[in-house]
């Protein structure tokens, strides 16, 4: 049995805080505002996966209500939701995902977060897709606001 999970994720951008997109810490002077590290694409991919397995989503599991996910790093609430994909006896066949951020440019980043992304999931990086694109300058991602991640996964039932 396959099952597909669709996630989408957007913050805004905020100066003061650290920009992580996909586990790895970018230059830039602005970060995202959440609660926790405000990682989009973690934040897309955590959805996905829920959603893959009807298991509603990231602010049901991880609620901004509660203190203990009070800037927690993404990639730990990740595993956390990988680990309820294993229990179910599901593993991921592929994960693709797309960063829409007008800047910074993400390209050079990706590698990273590939690497970053299969220490978790363990699916190796060949199975794992980031793209990177820009709004064209339309609305609040083209216009430097905000920054948004979709991500779309694939499980198989063991």
């Amino acid at each position: 049995m396959y099952r597909t999970g669709l996630g989408y994720d957007i913050h805004t951008l905020k100066e003061g805080r650290d920009l992580i997109i996909g586990g790895v810490k970018i230059t830039h002077e602005k970060g995202l505002m959440g609660h926790s590290d405000a990682d989009v694409l973690v934040h897309a991919i955590i959805d996905a996966l829920l959603g893959a397995l009807a298991l509603s989503d990231i602010g049901t599991l991880f609620p901004d209500t509660d203190n203990k996910y009070k800037n927690a790093d993404s990639t730990v609430l990740l595993k956390h939701v990988y680990e309820k994909i294993l229990e179910r006896n599901y593993k991921i066949v592929n994960l693709d995902s797309n960063i829409i951020a007008q800047e910074p440019k993400m390209m050079p980043y990706i590698p990273k977060m590939r690497e970053t992304l299969d220490k978790v999931l363990k699916i190796g990086q060949e199975n794992i897709s980031i793209k990177a694109k820009t709004n064209e300058k339309m609305d609040a991602v083209g216009q430097k606001l905000a920054i948004e991640a979709h991500a779309i996964v694939l499980l198989k039932k063991v």
